[in-house]
């Protein structure tokens, strides 16, 4: 898994590409407090290697706790900045430190 950053210069914007490999995967999301954890959201789209990959556009100068989701299974990426524990879901998420 592999996460990056590209800040931009015009806006306090940070494009954020999520990268995933889930070979066997039909599905992968990325959720988190940027869009209310919300499933249906963050789709990736896969690719022809079977990287599930996509890009969001993310407020700078801040924190997001962020988890992926492959095929109804959550996980974390180890390439997050750092983990946070989170009392509602009894387990750690990743953060991204923008």
């Amino acid at each position: 898994m592999a996460i990056t950053k590209q800040y931009l210069k015009s806006k306090p914007v940070c494009k954020v590409t999520f990268s995933v490999p889930a070979k066997d995967a039909k599905k992968v999301v990325v959720v988190g407090d940027f869009n209310d954890w919300n499933i249906t959201e963050s789709k990736l789209r896969k690719l022809k290697n079977g990287t599930f990959k996509g890009t969001i556009n993310l407020e700078k100068d801040k924190s997001y706790e962020f988890r992926y989701v492959v095929d109804g299974s959550y996980t974390n990426d180890e390439a997050a900045d750092r983990y946070q524990w989170n009392d509602y879901a009894g387990t750690e998420n990743g953060v991204l430190e923008l």
